[in-house]
């Protein structure tokens, strides 16, 4: 069956390879994948600080505002 990447074919990937081959050498390939390893992985990681970074404020938030809710329905008892 033909696989289809982003409207690029077997042959193609193949030519892609070769130009890859000819420009860098065998050589620094793996260099240029490991670069893009750490790179690809610092960016995930800084996602991931930025998520739970967000999720902590918003827990923050959520406990401060269940604390005001619980202060006004003891206001409201109090005066009932």
């Amino acid at each position: 069956m033909y696989s289809v990447l982003l409207f690029i074919g077997g042959p193609e990937i193949i030519i892609i390879m070769m130009v890859i081959v000819m420009l860098f050498g065998s050589k620094k390939i793996p260099e240029i994948a490991r670069g893009l390893g750490k790179g690809i992985r610092e960016l995930k990681d800084a996602s991931n600080d930025i998520k739970r970074e967000i999720r902590s404020s918003a827990s923050i938030v959520k406990e401060e505002v269940q604390k005001v809710e619980d202060d006004i329905e003891k206001q409201l008892t109090k005066k009932n």
